[in-house]
């Protein structure tokens, strides 16, 4: 197929000619069976799998490469039907996902991907181990940025950071990138060491063994350890929701510290404004607070705009952050101060620690 628009003299190729120039620069596929399979997964998203053999068929010099006796494409008898199948292929819908291409010198099968996005800090708490061009993950450290966005297992696979292929890495590769985009946010695509079916991905066992003889104290983990699921608690995209009520805000003036909330916290009591039912959504790089009923999100921030965040301790259910106001025509800056009641104390202090930690791991960069 790589040799069909050499023996093109018409410009009839044009489209095949994007295809096969796209998988030679794939930087996720390094042999040619790996290319090989990705070239048939973009003719089957782009439907031109049949024109391609086509192509092929009225090449003669090309079919002299196959064998007349049991090659299908070098024996007349087999290749009509097999162009009438890929025709009728041709005429269904794929979305098959070039991006999930790292593994196909190696198998058909592809891996369960996940995205893991999170705020620029100086420490992700990853430790590392490159392994015949791949970027695993032996360990998640305790109480880090990694650990408390609850994404990233031991035992996963760095593919992408930033759209940064790290696929055949080198030695410490994915620290270099990483370095180049300090203070912006990080999107991580990862290759999750646990397959569809909840067993080990197959072609994913000779890099874990080599681990463990590496690393002995190598573990595939699990779940995330802070994952205490509640049999009640919402979920959204895999992250836990907390149900909680809405008390209201209040102006708090020009300073936005923890010493300010006691009296946020009552100047908000004092309005005595009826309580709305929301879900706090604590991500990654932001708190967003929905109305419960509608899912209508009310207000968000990202935590370098959270100045702070505590509760009172004559009732621990209630809490209180403090943010930025965003639409400040003033010069010097505004905070408000929005109340919540917890569904529990342990609710409350579990809310307060998620968006303390958040914050804490964030960078101000100026």
């Amino acid at each position: 197929m790589e040799e069909l628009p050499q023996h093109d003299t018409c410009g009839r190729l044009s489209h095949i000619s994007v295809m096969i120039e796209k998988t030679v620069v794939c930087p996720k596929v390094l042999t040619s069976q790996g290319r090989g399979r990705y070239f048939l997964r973009m003719a089957l998203n782009r439907k031109t799998l049949a024109v391609t053999v086509q192509h092929l068929q009225h090449t003669q010099k090309l079919l002299e490469w196959y064998d007349p006796l049991h090659s299908v494409l070098g024996n007349e008898e087999y290749l009509e039907p097999f162009l009438s199948l890929l025709l009728v292929i041709s005429q269904n819908t794929f979305a098959l996902d070039l991006q999930n291409s790292s593994f196909l010198d190696e198998s058909w099968l592809l891996p369960e991907r996940a995205t893991y996005q999170t705020v620029p800090c100086r420490e992700l708490g990853m430790v590392l181990r490159y392994l015949e061009g791949r970027v695993i993950v032996v360990e998640v450290l305790p109480d880090s940025q990694t650990e408390v966005d609850e994404v990233v297992l031991a035992g996963d696979i760095i593919d992408e950071i930033n759209g940064v292929s790290l696929r055949n890495a080198y030695n410490g590769q994915a620290g270099a990138v990483l370095s180049k985009l300090k203070g912006l946010p990080l999107i991580f695509q990862m290759i999750r060491w646990r397959w569809k079916d909840g067993e080990v991905f197959r072609p994913l066992i000779p890099y874990l063994k080599e681990v463990k003889e590496k690393v002995p104290t190598f573990q595939l983990q699990q779940s995330p350890r802070n994952l205490e699921m509640g049999p009640e608690r919402p979920q959204q995209d895999g992250r836990l929701m907390y149900s909680a009520q809405y008390l209201g805000q209040a102006d708090v003036g020009m300073f936005g510290g923890k010493e300010i909330l006691d009296a946020g916290i009552t100047k908000v009591k004092q309005q005595n404004c009826p309580p709305k039912d929301v879900l706090l959504d604590i991500k990654e790089t932001e708190v967003a607070v929905k109305d419960k009923e509608s899912s209508e999100v009310l207000f968000h921030y990202l935590y370098p705009e959270i100045s702070s965040v505590g509760r009172r301790l004559d009732n621990r259910r209630i809490f209180a952050l403090c943010a930025v106001e965003k639409e400040s025509s003033q010069d010097l800056p505004s905070f408000n101060c929005f109340v919540f009641e917890a569904a529990s104390n342990k609710d409350s202090e579990e809310i307060i620690k998620r968006i303390a930690t958040g914050f804490k791991h964030t960078e101000w960069f100026v």
